[in-house]
This record gives structure tokens, sequence and C-alpha cells, in this order.
């Protein structure tokens, strides 16, 4: 039996427009506490590269009263918002901050990896700005951002005052060999449950990091590590103190322990800061003004879509809308269990391949981004198997669809173009991001959209066609297509994570970054079901859904990860 098909695009679309416009006011109100500037700087690097960073210039820093300067750098497959926290935190207290893009990511000029990550090239940009003391200069980065402001440390020994890494390393793969006197007073914040340990400090544990020899080594002792005890002198430049928060890798972007502990340590090692106790922190504020921004952009993209039905040019796209199955039987349970499972289940060894053998070069350059394609195409496969014996009903015309899913993803990108210009914000609620594309990302998404959005064709005409049952209500409809596309990785990070937090040990350990990765895909797969069935119980079709689903991941996945190979 057909379904009516909803109405309410103008009011959804005015409440999409509300919450993406509040949050970016409220998100810029509060990065521009104080009197904060915030400027959306381009410089030239090694190379002639040019280097994207943001710059937070507090109103007490001028060129008649210098203030301290901070370079922050965030990490791999990261961009330079994502240091936020920081950000708003040190330029508060009278810092003024170069919130840095690492080469190959956000807007500078790639590939990643070059250049020392672009590192050298940020401090000495700083130190050039007429409101920084170059004599007092900090530098902080976060997993590979450490890795970027050691080089910097390295390339330019004299040229800063003290240095925090977050979630860090010094030493092999990627920076210099620390000592009791290199880095200059270092503070390391190493959470309890970073992933990385094995990598970053040689423990199967991140809570055994004070018993790390590689460590000791840096601290200049043989005995465990104390946490929060001043080793060395800072006056000789030769200080040491651990912190260990009680969060993840990625957690500490939003661990108000790990953005403490980093002012403490500048208000003790940087001079000319305000003395705003470090327990005072606003930048969550900042970070649900962005969330909600986040649920504006989907609303305002489905919105559109809605509006755009309605033209008699796209009248045509719509038909009826009959549920795949009459009830939920054995059948559809295996369905849904296959949907939600083998996606999930083939991940990790999709990415470890992928890592393995396939190398960046400039028809596939970006290794996530063909990570994720590869999966998605598995998963294409898959879906094909459970839904082969469908018998497709009434599609809309592939012209219209892609016309209608090509307006209303620009739609969305037209507002966070807007949102960017007049506050220097974009839409994101912690590792997830939407960020505008360089003409160079662009360029990228073409070469990855078709492969991603057949991985979605066949995901969604599986969702709509098998799975969608007769009677249901929108509540079920929505609920059951967020659990099948999603419901898999949920089960499979909530396992993992329960293992790591319980034991100290990661079950993934053998590949720490896609697991990192994966924490994304609950969110992106709910919304891409959310797409799904909201365009389907408007035209009857899979095609709108899917087509709108491979563009906007396309997109985010390429803006928001590394160029290695372009």
């Amino acid at each position: 039996m057909a379904q009516d098909r909803p109405k309410g695009g103008w009011w959804l679309l005015i409440l999409g427009l509300a919450l993406a416009i509040g949050g970016a006011m409220l998100a810029s109100r509060i990065q521009t506490a104080g009197g904060v500037e915030i400027r959306d700087i381009r410089f030239q690097g090694t190379g002639g590269k040019t280097m994207s960073a943001l710059l937070y210039v507090p109103a007490t820093a001028t060129m008649q009263i210098r203030a301290p300067g901070i370079l922050a750098v965030h990490g791999y497959i990261n961009s330079r918002e994502t240091q936020d926290g920081f950000a708003i935190e040190f330029a508060r207290r009278g810092y003024v901050v170069l919130a840095l893009d690492q080469t190959g990511h956000g807007y500078s000029d790639g590939p990643a990896f070059s250049n020392d990550f672009g590192g050298p090239d940020g401090l000495a940009y700083l130190r050039t700005l007429p409101m920084v003391d170059p004599a007092n200069i900090g530098l902080e980065g976060h997993s590979m951002g450490g890795w970027t402001v050691l080089a910097a440390a390295a390339a330019m020994p004299h040229d800063y005052r003290a240095i925090i890494l977050e979630g860090s390393s010094t030493g092999a793969p990627y920076a210099r060999d620390g000592s009791p006197e290199w880095p200059r007073n270092l503070a390391l914040v190493y959470s309890r449950y970073d992933e990385f340990s094995k990598l970053m400090w040689g423990v199967d544990k991140a809570r055994d990091v004070v018993d790390s020899p590689k460590l000791q080594a840096v601290f200049g002792t043989s005995d465990r590590i104390v946490p929060r005890k001043l080793y060395g002198s800072i006056a000789n430049g030769t200080a040491r103190v651990l912190a260990t928060p009680a969060v993840t890798h990625p957690g500490d972007h939003i661990s108000p322990e790990a953005i403490a502990r980093a002012i403490d340590w500048f208000s003790v090692t940087l001079k000319g800061g305000r003395p705003i106790p470090s327990a005072d922190q606003i930048w969550y504020w900042k970070e649900a003004g962005t969330g909600l921004g986040l649920i504006g952009f989907v609303m305002v993209v489905l919105a559109v879509f809605d509006l755009l039905l309605r033209l008699p040019a796209f009248a045509g796209v719509g038909g009826p809308v009959e549920p795949g199955v009459e009830a939920r039987d054995g059948r559809w349970w295996r369905a849904l269990l296959l949907t939600s499972f083998l996606p999930a289940l083939t991940f990790f060894p999709i990415f470890v391949a992928v890592f393995v053998l396939v190398q960046p070069n400039p028809i596939l350059p970006q290794t996530v981004t063909t990570q994720v394609t590869l999966w998605a195409l598995v998963g294409a496969g898959i879906s094909w198997l459970i839904g082969r014996r469908m018998v497709s009903g009434r599609q809309s015309g592939w012209g219209a669809s892609i016309v209608t899913a090509l307006l209303s993803v620009a739609a969305g990108y037209a507002l966070l173009f807007a949102i960017d210009r007049a506050f220097h914000t974009d839409f994101r609620l912690w590792i997830i991001a939407v960020k505008l594309p360089s003409a160079t990302q662009l360029a990228i998404a073409a070469i990855y959209v078709v492969p991603l959005t057949i991985g979605f064709l066949a995901s969604v005409k599986t969702l709509v066609e098998r799975l969608t049952v007769q009677g249901d209500g929108w509540v079920a409809q929505y609920g059951w297509a967020k659990i099948a596309l999603s419901g898999g990785f949920l089960v499979m990070l909530l396992l993992d994570y329960g293992v790591f937090l319980a034991t100290g040990q990661l079950p993934t350990a053998i590949d720490p970054l896609s697991t990192v990765i994966a924490l994304q895909f609950p969110v992106v797969l709910a919304t891409v079901g959310i797409v799904a069935i909201f365009t389907w119980r408007r035209t009857g079709s899979y095609r709108p859904g899917a087509l709108i689903s491979g563009l906007l991941v396309t997109l985010y996945v390429v803006a928001g990860t590394a160029t290695q190979g372009w």
C-alpha cells in the first residue's frame, strides 16, 4: 500500500537556517571572547607552498605591547580548527595563536609530510608578526602536530621557550630523539587511553607510559615518572612534566583537563599571559555552536530537496511510496544483520589492505579516501547479494535525480560559504566536520565521487527495497534505517572500546589510525540513513538519497583528510 508523502519543507528550511546561523553566532562569540580577532590567513612556505592558518589576535597584543605567541598544530587527517579548544583558551589569556594547517591538510599545499609538515614555516611566520614577542614563543601540537612543532624546534632551536606535546612523542618514526636537554621545557600530555601508545612510546598500554624507557630517557631518569611532578629547570630550559588525562587520543581535543594542563604549562614558561585560572574554560560553547550548525546543514540540504520537488521542472521525480516488504520475517532480519554487520566486519581488512598495497598517486591522491571508496564498493557488492532477488518498482529518472541532488548539496555548501565568510567557522562536532573544499580538493573529489556514489546507490537501494516495512510510521522507518547502516559499527566500537577501557589494551591496536577513523562512521552512516528515508518518503525512489549521500560523503572525506599524492 502506498503511503502519503510528507510535507513541511519551508519549516525545515527555516529551522535549519536558524540552527546554522544561531550556532555560528554562538561559536563566533566564544572564539572572539574578550576582544580576540580571528584572521583567516595564507602565507608562503618553503618551495613556494601556500600555507593556511587561523590567527587569533587578542586585543592586548599590539605593535607597542607585543604578546607571547603560540604555534598550535592539529594531528594527521585533521585541520586547523581541530585545535580550537586550545587556541580559544590560549587567546583568552593574551597569547597570539597561529593555528596551522599542516602541509597537505586543510588549505595548505601538499603533499602531506613535506617540508617537515610545515612546522618550521609556521614558526618562522609567527615570529615575523608585529604583535608577537619573538623571544617569547610556545609550541603546541597534537599527535602528528607534535611532530610538526618538534620539527620547528629542531630547525629553530633558539626561537621558542616551551613546547607541549598532546598525544605525541619525540623520536621515531617522524621526530628527532628527545633528551633531558631537548626539546626545551617540554610538557607531555599523554592520555591514559591513547590508542597510539606502542607507536609513540613503545608501551602496549598508554597508562604504562610512566614506565616507558624512551620517555624516561627524555626526562633524565630511570625511575617511574610521576605525573604532574616537575623535572629539570624551567630557567635552564630542561624542565619536564607529564600529565595523564583519562581520555583517548582524539579525546584530547575535547578534554578540559588536557587543555588545562596546556594552559598551566605556558603560564609558567611564557611571560605576558593573563592570569585566568586554567579551570575557567569556555571553548565547549563554541563546540556546541558548530555542532548545532552541523545539524542545521543537513536540515537545509533536505529542505531544499523537498522544496525542489514542488517545482514543475521536478514534478516527475516523485512516484508512489511503496514499502519494500510486508512484514519483519526471517528474511528481513537476515537482511538487516547482513546490511549492518558485514560492512563493519570488512572495514579493518579493507583499510589495512589499501594502506599496505596502494601508494598515493595522482590518480588516487588521498589514502583515507581511497580506503573509504574501496570499502563502499565492497559494500555495494554485499548490498547486491542481499537484494539481488528484489525487483525495483518505479524509480525517479536519473537526470532529474542528479540535478536535485546537486542543487540540494550546493545549497548546503552555499550556506557553509556564507557562514565561513561571516563568522570564520564551519560545521563540526569533535572529529565530525563539514568544511568548504578548496579548488584542489574539488578536483580530487571528482576522482572519487562516482565510485563512492555507486557504493551508496547499492546500499540505499537495499535499505529502501528490502528493509522498509508496510505499516511502519516515520519513527520506525528512520530508526530502522539508522540501525541498518550504522548499527554494526556502533556495536564493533562499543566492544572495542569497552575492552580498551576495562583492560587498557586496544583489541584493534594493530591499526589504531583506522580505529580512530571508525569513530566517525556511526554518525556519518546514520546521517545517510536519514537522508535515504527522507528522500524515499517523498519520491518512492532510492536514487535521490543515494546521490545526495554520495556527494556529501565524498566532499566530507576529501576536505577532511590528508592529500599525499596530488
